[in-house]
């Protein structure tokens, strides 16, 4: 019996989670991505709340015309100066059951950059 690709990534990021999971000092950032947008949340997974979250669909980022790969980059930039300045350093990146290649990879290298560490 062959797999969906819906639940071939659902087993994926299932085994994931067993591994990644987030506090408040280290949060899990949590990236979504749909065929058209890509999203970030940051996760205390001990207290089950968000802490905050950045989308494609901001005003900033969706203003700017480029292509999905070039908005990945500024979401992962804008993710990074909120979680600054939030007070986050440190996450646990979980790639959500995505390849970690093309919008996934873009997300987490610019994180990087704008100085996250994970």
């Amino acid at each position: 019996m062959a797999l969906t690709k819906l639940e071939r990534r659902e087993r994926i990021r299932k085994r994931i989670r067993k591994v990644v999971s987030g506090t408040n000092e280290v949060p899990r950032m949590s990236v979504f991505r749909s065929n058209i947008q890509i999203s970030v949340q940051f996760v205390d997974d001990v207290a089950g709340k968000t802490l905050l979250s950045v989308s494609s669909l901001n005003k900033d980022i969706a203003a700017v015309a480029g292509t999905k790969t070039e908005k990945a980059v500024l979401v992962g930039k804008l993710a990074a100066e909120k979680a600054l300045a939030a007070g986050i350093n440190v996450v646990k990146f979980d790639r959500g059951g995505y390849l970690y290649h093309g919008r996934v990879k873009a997300v987490a290298e610019a994180a990087r950059e704008g100085g996250l560490k994970f």
